[in-house]
């Protein structure tokens, strides 16, 4: 009798765990996106993000994006790359190119686990505007318009975060619809 309790249990109890991953996880570019797999590991699933993949494997950002973090990243789709004059993802991912690449992609990165909650926090406590320091050592303000987060970037450009608190092993994903530039 106390066999079939403790088996009883287990199974209940592995039911609950798998509903609680599965309710956090989000769809994005048709994609499941995994709280237990990092940043990486979901990314290269989502069609909406194969140009993101790519520059960051080109800039060899791929083990950083893998490691514990935690990261906050903001992350373009790739309508948000299309934006970008002709040819300039064609010349950024060229090896001569590295560095600028690295510079555009880590601008995008924020040390820590941000999620929406912490940064609409971080705006009304900051009189509607955040600054958010980012890896790459420039500056992001964040903003609300509505019930949408807006990041302006140090060149005036503007992101509007589409899908917000994509949960990862090693941080958080904010889809953005505008890839960001630093000065």
């Amino acid at each position: 009798m106390k066999t079939n309790f403790l088996k009883i249990a287990t199974v209940i109890l592995g039911f609950f765990s798998f509903t609680l991953v599965n309710a956090q996880t989000v769809m994005v570019g048709g994609a499941p996106m995994y709280p237990t797999k990092n940043i990486v590991e979901n990314a290269v699933n989502s069609k909406d993000h194969t140009t993101l993949v790519a520059a960051v494997k080109a800039a060899g950002l791929v083990e950083t994006l893998q490691s514990p973090g935690p990261f906050t990243v903001f992350a373009p789709t790739n309508k948000a790359f299309d934006k970008l004059p002709k040819g300039t993802v064609e010349t950024l991912v060229k090896p001569e190119n590295k560095g600028t690449l690295t510079t555009v992609l880590t601008y995008h990165v924020v040390s820590g686990k941000w999620n929406a909650t912490d940064l609409a926090k971080m705006i009304k406590d900051g009189n509607g505007w955040a600054e958010i320091k980012t890896v790459q050592g420039g500056t992001l303000k964040a903003s609300m318009k509505g019930k949408n987060i807006i990041l302006t970037d140090e060149k005036g450009g503007m992101a509007k975060v589409t899908i917000a608190d994509v949960n990862q092993s090693n941080g958080v994903i904010h889809v953005i619809d505008t890839v960001l530039m630093p000065k």
